[in-house]
């Protein structure tokens, strides 16, 4: 009886072990396909700058369509554009169709190289354009260490989610406020750098709903979809920052 039952038990601890391995294995994978996915929205967004940069670099030595913009209603149409692509390409994208979210996403990131454009040429033309790196440079250590942030913490940022908008929705205000009546510079740098700070924790929010929406078992359709849609919003995220960033650099510059 005794051998039956420590047969019995060897068995079941056997079994155990088996799970335990079982276990470890799907875990193991689980967190390669994690890896791999987040791998490959980074490369996605990291191109949708790549192409937002070629896109500025094509119309600044472009004496005709910097002509075309600066100074011209086309400005408003891009602006339109930016703004109606970043309000419908979410649905495009995440439509199961893997032509549509690739086209929402690199004509998005082409339309925002068009309209910073003469911002960006604008520095250069006063020689400023070492602002121009910098002001890269800071964002990407700046938006790497939020999203870097967003991924590791255990903390659940979702509860965040209605802070940020609200806060995005009174910046937004504010900016549009000191254009059309203040036009403030100190107004201006302060909104500015309450955007770079308000942006950062968005961008490591972002990237923790991008990590929860993994899931092993999507279709190639469906985990593409969710990889574009994760590149679209930290590229927005992106340029956001590095926009105010600029603002910031200039607006110090010039005082």
């Amino acid at each position: 009886m005794a051998n039956n039952n420590s047969r019995t038990r060897g068995s079941g601890q056997n079994r155990s072990g088996v799970r335990s391995d079982v276990w470890a294995s799907d875990r193991a994978g689980i967190d390669e396909g994690l890896r791999a996915y987040m791998l490959r929205v980074y490369n996605l967004m990291a191109l949708g700058v790549a192409v937002t940069a070629i896109s500025t670099l094509v119309v600044m030595n472009s004496p005709v369509l910097l002509g075309l913009i600066v100074g011209t209603p086309l400005i408003w149409v891009l602006f339109a554009g930016v703004l109606g692509l970043g309000w419908f390409a979410p649905r495009l994208i995440l439509s199961g169709s893997v032509a549509k979210a690739h086209a929402a996403y690199w004509t998005y990131s082409m339309l925002w190289g068009l309209l910073i454009a003469p911002m960006v040429f604008s520095f250069f033309q006063v020689g400023a354009g070492d602002l121009v790196f910098r002001a890269f440079l800071v964002t990407a250590v700046t938006f790497g260490g939020a999203s870097l942030y967003g991924y590791v913490t255990k903390r659940d940022l979702s509860g965040m989610a209605t802070f940020f908008t609200m806060a995005i929705i009174g910046l937004l205000v504010a900016i549009v406020v000191n254009m059309l009546v203040f036009q403030s510079s100190l107004f201006s740098l302060i909104t500015s750098s309450l955007v770079v700070l308000v942006f950062s924790g968005v961008t490591a929010w972002e990237t923790q709903k991008i990590k929860k929406s993994y899931f092993a078992g999507d279709s190639a359709r469906a985990a593409t979809g969710k990889a574009v849609f994760g590149a679209f919003i930290l590229f927005g995220s992106f340029i956001t920052i590095f926009i105010h960033l600029l603002s910031i650099f200039g607006m110090m510059r010039n005082n």
